[in-house]
């Protein structure tokens, strides 16, 4: 095998580690035995402030934007741009899908979520890469580091002064509180409550905010134009990527940590010191797949991780279809009490070893599949 393949192996293939990790936490962070006994760390911060947990969807939106940048150079053909709405569609239809069998019926259908936000920042992120990018002579379109540079600096700074100078009715300019922020008020207005995250609440318990509602979007969309950049980074000098990607992710993590007293640091409202904090730790991370990529007994070791990062949307709609099935045919209820009985002095631990067996059932259910190269491809 030539350097060149080598190094294309471990980039590729610390992106599946990359996204198979993600998946992993975020099966672990979506099944506990019961939302009463959870670790801080497989939890949320409630509202100000940042847990392992909170940097899970960022990071595969980070993933998302790396698998976005490694897909360039491409024909810009109409292909292209049917390819591009067709997988944008997709995610937001078998996520609308999702809450239709979830919570059957129109009255309180919520039309945000996971899956209509993952569609929305690749239609926006690759629509911008495009629509920026430099032709060649052959019609094929190459990324501009530049122009996806200066976009996500202007959305960051445009998304902060949102919030910070645009007033809500009865609360006025700069309030990040969950009633009085400005992301939720568009969502109020753009929706209604009816159809917002049930528990994104106020004080009162009343629905006041989604947290990947449609301003807060936009914050989210530098998540993936970062992802992107680092994959320029490899393909423009593969021997010193790997250092780069680590120095800039420890920059931009530094930058969102140093901005967090002015602007906190807020998984629901997507905060630009948020969007940067996440973008660099993911970046962080992702060189240390691409390190373990390298080496053939690491990579045998983690070669759950490959399964999951390979079908990732896979994975993720069988964890909620399994999640919801084993709630309506009583499993969970039983399952949960079983292991309460077992463990009735650690119920955190408990709450933990269902949620890894339903990670590793998910596993169990991916890995024929996988053996038979079946991969799910939006």
């Amino acid at each position: 095998m030539t350097e060149g393949r080598m190094q294309a192996g471990a980039r590729l293939g610390g992106l599946d580690l990359f996204r198979g990790l993600t998946v992993a936490f975020m099966i672990l962070v979506n099944t506990p035995g019961s939302w009463a006994h959870v670790w801080w760390p497989l939890d949320h911060a409630e509202w100000h402030g940042f847990t392992p947990t909170d940097l899970v969807f960022p990071a595969f939106l980070c993933a998302m934007g790396v698998a976005l940048g490694l897909s360039f150079p491409r024909r810009a053909d109409a292909r292209l741009w049917g390819r591009v709405v067709r997988r944008a569609l997709l995610l937001i239809l078998i996520g609308w899908a999702w809450q239709m069998l979830a919570r059957p019926g129109l009255a309180d259908f919520r039309v945000f979520g996971v899956l209509p936000r993952l569609g929305l920042c690749y239609g926006l992120a690759a629509a911008l890469a495009i629509l920026t990018a430099r032709r060649d002579a052959d019609g094929r379109v190459h990324l501009s580091a530049p122009a996806l540079g200066i976009a996500s600096v202007v959305l960051l700074l445009g998304y902060w002064a949102l919030l910070a100078f645009v007033p809500v009715p009865g609360h006025g300019a700069g309030d990040l509180s969950p009633a009085g922020n400005l992301a939720g008020y568009v969502d109020r207005i753009a929706v209604t409550t009816h159809h917002m995250y049930r528990l994104g609440t106020d004080a009162a318990g009343n629905i006041v905010y989604d947290p990947e509602g449609l301003l807060s979007t936009l914050p989210a969309l530098v998540n993936v134009l970062l992802g992107a950049l680092a994959a320029l980074l490899w393909k423009a000098a593969p021997e010193r990527a790997t250092m780069r990607i680590l120095l800039a992710g420890i920059a931009l993590a530094a930058l969102g940590l140093l901005l967090a007293p002015w602007l906190p640091l807020n998984k629901k409202l997507w905060t630009s010191s948020f969007a940067l904090l996440t973008s660099g730790l993911s970046a962080i991370l992702f060189t240390g797949c691409i390190l373990a990529a390298r080496s053939a007994a690491v990579r045998k070791v983690l070669w759950p991780l490959d399964v999951l990062g390979m079908n990732a949307i896979l994975g993720y709609l069988l964890s909620l279809l399994l999640s919801l099935a084993a709630m309506r045919t009583g499993f969970q209820a039983w399952a949960w009490n079983a292991l309460a009985a077992l463990l009735p002095g650690n119920l955190l631990l408990a709450s933990f070893l269902f949620a890894l067996a339903a990670l590793l059932l998910v596993l169990a259910l991916l890995i024929p599949l996988h053996r038979r190269g079946i991969h799910l491809r939006l």
